[in-house]
């Protein structure tokens, strides 16, 4: 029976466990921090989570997508807000039943270790932070002093993966890039209504747009907001450990006053009034709600945003990267766990593939090399793809959603899906087409975003236009793709 070692009890880590255990391969999980089940986890840093198709699909084949979805919030749209107050829904489809959902990462990560923990085979190692890996023989090192062996190691150990960093260090040829964006981010709240209900439109990811910076807020079970600010760290290209608010450990006189959106930055917010008046200005319907925010603000950590890739993924049959430890994205197209959720679901589409092929004298025998190289040669370009199109929908959240042509275009695609089953969005074909690659969403998408951008432009009232010819042009759009 093969034996293996998963480093990282997050999210992929866990799920991952859950399938290689179904498939009679033993597995020990190695995870850094304490047991979040039995310890507190420090706040400040969920970014509440989307779940949409490509997760669920994932979680479906191991009977957990009705349990988890139970705990979650549909959300039918992008709700968007302008500086006076005003409100606008832009929703995510035209056809019924095309929704994303929020959903705690918390929450969900312990429903997933508890369930691997029922399952034969698989065993959870908590403060066993790994701190190198001999790529020559695969023996994971921890900071215990403690080193393992196994079969194989699958590293998930998120975007900082010690065990990506080993093979940066000890891998000739491999390749690796990290590039963080100018801006960081700051976890915000906005409590339930006295009487438990939601103090904002429930069903929907609320969107603050400025061009230069934004916030958005998700909804949770207990009738909260999960709020996030997005914005330059400074006028720098600096990263965002940098610059948090240095309020309660800078001597001198701190800068006062008003910020103009302009000089919006982490590093401009750095008192009580500055802060108050920045959101009074900026988000005025919303920091009515927040009545934290300052405490908030100074309290909570401010996060990194950034974009890794790398190659080649893995290290013969000993060792393979996987979810952000081998891709990781910025947020803004709520795909990072459900592309690490693909990630695991395509794994064992292959495991299961070459198993029945075996013949009887080589039952149970898995060609992890074999295995890992078809992963990898599958799921890159696609994670790729999707690493783009989630860092050019953080300008499209930021910038587009408030642009009168921009809106039209999604009047019109939402009108398109209601008429034609065969259209989908850019964003549909990445959000509820589990059966669709990235790269082809990528692709399809990108030209017919180009056609539509074009289209609306010129055009004064949706309901005016000819859907025929429109979906006629965009079909033969797909044909040159």
């Amino acid at each position: 029976m093969s034996r293996v070692a998963i480093i990282g009890a997050g999210l992929a880590g866990s799920l991952l466990s859950i399938y290689l255990a179904k498939r009679g391969i033993e597995v020990d999980v190695f995870e850094a921090r304490g047991d979040m089940r039995l310890e507190s986890v420090a706040g400040g840093r969920s970014i509440n989570l989307a779940l949409s198709d490509r997760g669920i699909a994932a979680l479906r084949e191991v009977g957990m997508d009705e349990y988890m979805l139970a705990e979650a919030v549909p959300m039918y749209g992008r709700m968007i807000h302008s500086p006076r107050g005003e409100t606008k829904l832009l929703p995510y489809s035209g056809r019924k039943g095309e929704y994303i959902n929020s959903i705690s990462r918390g929450g969900l990560n312990i429903a997933l270790m508890n369930e691997a923990e029922k399952c034969e085979g698989v065993r959870f190692h908590f403060h066993k932070r790994c701190i190198d890996l001999d790529c020559s023989s695969g023996t994971v090192k921890f900071s215990d002093g403690d080193t393992v062996e196994a079969d194989t190691v699958i590293a998930t150990d998120g975007a900082g993966s010690a065990v990506r960093q080993a093979m940066e260090r000890q891998v000739p040829g491999f390749k690796s890039s990290t590039v963080f964006l100018k801006h960081g981010y700051k976890e915000l709240h906005i409590p339930p209504a006295d009487d438990g209900g939601f103090l904002l439109e429930k069903n929907a990811l609320h969107v603050w747009p400025r061009h230069q910076f934004m916030m958005i807020a998700l909804p949770n079970w207990d009738g909260s907001f999960t709020c996030t600010l997005f914005l330059a760290c400074d006028g720098r290209n600096t990263s965002a450990s940098e610059c948090a608010p240095r309020s309660d450990r800078q001597t001198g006189t701190l800068p006062t006053g008003r910020v103009s959106a302009s000089d919006a930055a982490f590093d401009h917010l750095m008192d009580k009034r500055s802060v108050e008046e920045f959101f009074e200005r900026e988000f005025p319907d919303a920091v009515s709600l927040m009545p934290t925010l300052v405490d908030d603000f100074f309290g909570n950590p401010t996060g990194e945003l950034g974009t890794v890739k790398c190659w080649p993924w893995n290290i013969g049959g000993k060792v393979l990267l996987l979810g952000d430890a081998a891709h990781a994205m910025v947020p803004f197209y709520g795909q990072g766990m459900n592309c690490a959720f693909e990630d695991v679901r395509v794994l064992a589409s292959l495991l299961d593939e070459q198993l029945s092929n075996q013949p009887m004298s080589a039952r149970g025998l898995i060609g992890w090399q074999e295995v890992f190289e078809k992963y990898r040669e599958l799921r890159k370009p696609n994670t790729d793809a999707i690493a783009d199109m989630a860092e050019d929908n953080f300008y499209e959240m930021r910038d587009r959603v408030a642009d009168p042509v921009f809106q039209r275009k999604r009047q019109l695609e939402t009108r398109l899906e209601q008429t034609y089953p065969d259209y989908f969005s850019k964003y549909s074909m990445v959000t509820f087409r589990e059966d669709m690659p990235y790269a082809a969403a990528q692709q399809k998408g990108n030209a017919q975003d180009e056609f539509l951008m074009r289209f609306c432009r010129d055009l004064d009232d949706i309901e005016l236009v000819n859907l025929e010819e429109v979906h006629r042009k965009i079909t033969s759009l797909h044909t040159l793709v």
